[in-house]
């Protein structure tokens, strides 16, 4: 028997349960070991790069697919305590200004304590109580959708796909609210960061002078660069600990991650939360203390 009724048998026989694939497949299934974890499929993905196979973006998303797989609602959820909700029993001019300044789409709804989720609302809705006041916003609320804090994100993606949701309240092993999460959460793992309004680019700058004489300032900026910039110097007790943001630097003093509107003094200056996102500050705005009203 020659070499190649030799190898032909050998395919044969080793995927003889697979009797649809060509010989050309089992061929290369013979000469290209099996991919056993995810770390084989990284190394793969990687050398398809170097090959000029696939760009630079496209191997950034698949890692993202990934690292999708490994990941659970817990892992990514914004946690509780940095949620924005709205609280049912608040006059509907409070809750109006409250959707308005804060800017979400969507708002979990409570009653009573902040756990005691209701339902979710949707900001375009609230345009049906200018057309009809006498309707009540419980009417508005569209049904909670619950997950554990364990659900895999692969299996959350199809869960909202399914179910035409985008917001979903995660709880933890003992039925606590724990936090929440967006299908743009989910799809951020993948893609990156989906940019917003509040969302510039990094090459245009992180420190930003208003008009009234107030600046907008990145969680994210250098902390020295906003020392510098405000002529700021910080205490013993803030310089015993080492961050490399300024966002880092507040919410480290404070405990947690502030809220929108809370406010920390740092030096002369007011940092005011202007705008959060996935539990950490987006956004500062920044007066000297006399400026600060």
């Amino acid at each position: 028997m020659n070499i190649r009724s030799k190898l032909y048998l050998t395919l044969t026989i080793k995927d003889s349960q697979l009797p649809n694939k060509s010989l050309k497949s089992r061929f290369i299934d013979w000469l290209t070991p099996g991919l056993r974890n995810i770390n084989d499929v990284e190394v793969l993905l990687n050398k398809a790069h170097q090959d000029k196979a696939i760009g630079a973006e496209t191997l950034r998303m698949m890692q993202g697919v990934l690292e999708l797989t490994q990941q659970t609602a817990g892992d990514i959820m914004v946690a509780a305590p940095a949620m924005d909700v709205v609280n049912i029993e608040d006059h509907i001019e409070k809750i109006l200004y409250s959707v308005i300044d804060i800017a979400h789409s969507r708002f979990p709804v409570y009653e009573g304590e902040r756990e005691n989720i209701i339902g979710i609302l949707h900001t375009k809705d609230l345009i049906k109580l200018q057309k009809a006041p006498e309707l009540n916003l419980r009417t508005l609320l569209r049904p909670t959708v619950w997950i554990p804090e364990s659900k895999g994100l692969v299996d959350l993606l199809r869960d909202f796909r399914r179910s035409r949701s985008h917001m979903c309240i995660v709880i933890d092993e003992f039925g606590r609210v724990a936090g929440l999460v967006t299908i743009e959460d989910v799809l951020e793992e993948i893609v990156g960061e989906i940019e917003d309004e509040f969302d510039t680019n990094e090459d245009t700058g992180e420190i930003y002078a208003l008009s009234d004489g107030s600046y907008r300032v990145a969680g994210r900026t250098d902390l020295n660069d906003v020392l510098k910039e405000f002529n700021i110097e910080l205490t013993k007790s803030e310089e015993a600990e080492e961050f490399n943001t300024i966002g880092g630097l507040i919410a480290h003093e404070m405990g947690y991650v502030p809220r929108r509107g809370e406010i920390f003094n740092l030096g002369s200056h007011k940092f005011e939360v202007m705008h959060t996102k996935s539990g950490a500050v987006k956004w500062f705005r920044v007066r000297r203390q006399s400026q600060a009203s």
